[in-house]
């Protein structure tokens, strides 16, 4: 017997079940948090999805999203078909066509618009998922356009930028080896469970936590030593006044300023304007804790601190917040030293594996050139560091069609609900666009405007090559055909350059040839991959990253060392007002004159995170939807007193851009006048509340979470 049929029999006992135990991955949550599953298969269709037990990263755990997979694949939204629009854009009206058929039809359009324009005017955009994007990337770069994007405009990016513009790299936290955590926007039982564990051992030998937070966690409750309960928006400012207090106190270490950092004078000037008095009137918070919490990490080292992709970065005040806050780990020498932050480059997708890959280079070695990326006159920062158009400037340059027009789109799983003024866009799209083409699994309102939907598969279905920590990759076996007619995103691309004869080979092989040309070097191919279907240790991989290697080679940053004072922005015209330094401002600065106080006297924050829910994608699975059927918004016991407003009132939230209705669910885990609620709902876009220019001017993201508002109660419908 077979140890999967003893795992079988095990689990199932009986005799001729007919079922096999199929190894995949859970692809609901981002490119870093991809679990191995175990899907039980029986006549060709999962009936049970457990978590798989030796699998490096998860480990057998799974979260309410990936317990709910079998559910999501089956959703009955699931597009069946390629389908033609045949009714107007929005009406959601198609017809059936073949693959043949639409393939022509996409060919016949993108051509039409390059030789009518330019391939320039074509828009590449990948939402969800990121699998997929070296092979979208490099097909936009063939076809001739500059312009590929992705929700990265939104999420990860204007970290990864930071980090770079600062550091050079960014760093994970060494938490093996830590006696502090410095949990900023940390809440691992939500966004990151795999997490938890790492922080619940330091504890367990004796470590600290401190976590910054703005509402009350299980992370708050478990794990904090000390919790700061912040004001929204204002951890610049509080991590500028903790550098105060390092180094006013004696706790900086010198040593390591002097030997590995630069432009440090001018930023003890900045962080002189941040004395604790200030910084505790900005913050909310007791001045107190604010020592004994910068007391504890300054002294208590080795700390390593925990960065979040987007929580923090979501305000316009973002970009340099980030900056201010990595700024600390150089001022108290905990960047790249052991038990602090350790630099650990991406080797695939994003994702630190500690082995080098080609994908760089398979993406952008066909760069076209010949124009600038969408955004770039705008965000010079974005267009100067990253490798994308920046998307929150496509809803201006569809309108204004300048500096030259872009009369379509090609998306993989675009969602226009995470662009603020979400009917803007998608009326511009309708009135401006001479076609629309989107890859997705299920019928989303975005789908609904397109001139053809194609269907693709969920991970289940396809094979897919995939990092993890530890030094592991995998290339995963479809666990079940297809559904209906839906295809790999991957297939589908490349199926589209052969019908459209781009020139490139790569493409035209297939995604698997793509894929070893990509980790060619690292030992290890995709037919090898392939026997197993389970991650497999990458024989060049160097695992765990060894820190000091910047401390003995040099920074990659202008300077060579760590940059307080960032020669990379200081090289932007300075007609943008981008400050070198990682200085601080109000997060609604742009909405601070006394009439919009007035009229919206809260302050808005979305995009709580919820255990069972990720943006729009899990909204319509049946069981996940059950947990919280109805778009809620969280009122504080004292404003929902005041208000006279009950659990379960129908509300209406409206800020100077749009109003949404919702229904009220009182709670006391975050501050008064604090207004939390979820996004992604179609019935309740919380988008249509932020304003299209609420963005950071570094990184052009939007605002999600500072948005002046206000709240009133209304009748039901």
């Amino acid at each position: 017997m077979t140890e999967l049929e003893k795992k079988i029999k095990a689990k199932i006992p009986g005799e001729d079940t007919g079922i096999e135990v199929r190894h995949s991955l859970c692809a609901i949550c981002s490119p870093g948090i991809h679990c191995g599953v175990d899907c039980y298969v029986k006549d060709g269709k999962i009936i049970r999805v457990e978590g798989t037990p030796d699998h490096p990263l998860n480990r057998g755990k799974l979260c309410t999203k990936g317990s709910s997979l079998r559910n999501y694949v089956y959703r009955e939204d699931r597009i069946k078909t390629p389908l033609k629009r045949v009714g107007e854009r929005g009406e959601g009206k198609f017809e059936p066509i073949t693959w043949d058929e639409a393939y022509q039809i996409i060919a016949e359009n993108l051509n039409k618009v390059k030789e009518q324009y330019s391939a320039h005017a074509v828009a590449f955009f990948s939402g969800y998922c990121k699998w997929y994007r070296p092979i979208l990337h490099r097909f936009a770069h063939v076809f001739g356009s500059v312009n590929f994007g992705t929700d990265d405009s939104t999420c990860f990016a204007s970290m990864y930028i930071a980090d770079k513009v600062t550091a050079g790299t960014g760093g994970g936290p060494d938490m093996g080896h830590a006696n502090t955590f410095l949990g900023w926007n940390y809440e691992g039982y939500y966004s990151n469970h795999l997490s938890v564990a790492g922080v619940q051992k330091l504890k367990e030998r004796g470590g600290k936590v401190i976590i910054i937070d703005i509402r009350d966690t299980p992370a708050t409750k478990n794990l904090a030593d000390i919790f700061l309960k912040i004001n929204p928006g204002t951890d610049g400012a509080l991590a500028l006044g903790m550098a105060k207090l390092i180094i006013d106190n004696g706790w900086a270490d010198m040593d390591y300023v002097e030997k590995y950092t630069y432009g440090f004078e001018q930023y003890r000037e900045l962080v002189q304007q941040y004395p604790l008095d200030k910084v505790a009137e900005i913050t909310g918070l007791n001045p107190d804790d604010i020592y004994e919490a910068t007391k504890l990490y300054a002294t208590n080292g080795p700390a390593c601190t925990n960065f979040s992709a987007s929580a923090l970065v979501h305000h316009i005040n973002g970009f340099n917040s980030h900056r201010a806050i990595l700024c600390l780990t150089a001022l108290t020498g905990n960047f790249d030293r052991e038990g602090g932050n350790v630099p650990n480059p991406p080797s695939y997708i994003h994702k630190r594996a500690g082995f080098r890959s080609r994908e760089e280079e398979f993406r952008s070695n066909r760069y076209p050139g010949g124009q600038r990326r969408i955004g770039a006159e705008r965000f010079p920062l974005w267009e100067a560091q990253n490798d994308e158009f920046q998307a929150m400037d496509l809803l201006r340059q569809i309108e204004e069609q300048k500096p030259y027009p872009v009369k379509a789109v090609v998306g993989l799983g675009m969602n226009a609900k995470m662009f603020p003024e979400t009917d803007k866009l998608l009326a511009a799209m309708t009135k401006n666009l001479d076609f629309f083409v989107n890859i997705d699994l299920f019928m989303t309102m975005t789908c609904k405007y397109a001139d053809i939907v194609l269907p693709a598969c969920s991970s289940v279905e396809r094979g897919e090559l995939k990092a993890y920590e530890g030094g592991y990759l995998a290339f995963t076996k479809p666990v079940i055909e297809p559904l209906y007619e839906s295809k790999s995103d991957v297939d589908i691309l490349c199926e589209l350059a052969r019908v459209m004869d781009l020139d490139d080979d790569l493409l035209k092989q297939g995604y698997e040839a793509s894929a070893d040309w990509m980790i060619d070097g690292c030992g290890l191919t995709v037919a090898e991959l392939k026997k197993t279907g389970q991650p497999m240790k990458v024989p060049t991989a160097k695992w765990p990253a060894k820190p000091g290697k910047l401390l003995e080679n040099g920074f990659k940053t202008p300077s060579g060392k760590f940059e307080f004072y960032s020669n990379a922005i200081a090289a932007i015209d300075p007609k943008f007002g981008l400050d070198p330094l990682p200085s601080y401002r109000d997060p609604l600065a742009d909405q601070n004159d006394p009439e919009t106080r007035e009229k919206y006297p809260f302050y808005l924050c979305t995009g709580a995170r919820l255990p069972h829910a990720i943006h729009s994608r899990v909204h319509d699975t049946p069981w996940l939807r059950s947990i919280r059927p109805n778009p809620t918004v969280e009122v504080h016991t004292a404003d929902a007193a005041r208000l006279g407003l009950q659990n379960g009132d129908k509300v209406a939230l409206s800020s100077p851009y749009g109003e949404i209705r919702m229904l009220v669910k009182i709670t006391g885990k975050a501050k008064e006048g604090v207004l939390m609620t979820l996004h992604g709902y179609t019935e309740a876009n919380v988008n249509e509340l932020i304003g299209r220019n609420h963005l950071d001017p570094y990184s052009g993201f939007p605002g999600f979470k500072g948005m002046r508002c206000n709240i009133r109660k209304v009748q039901e419908d």
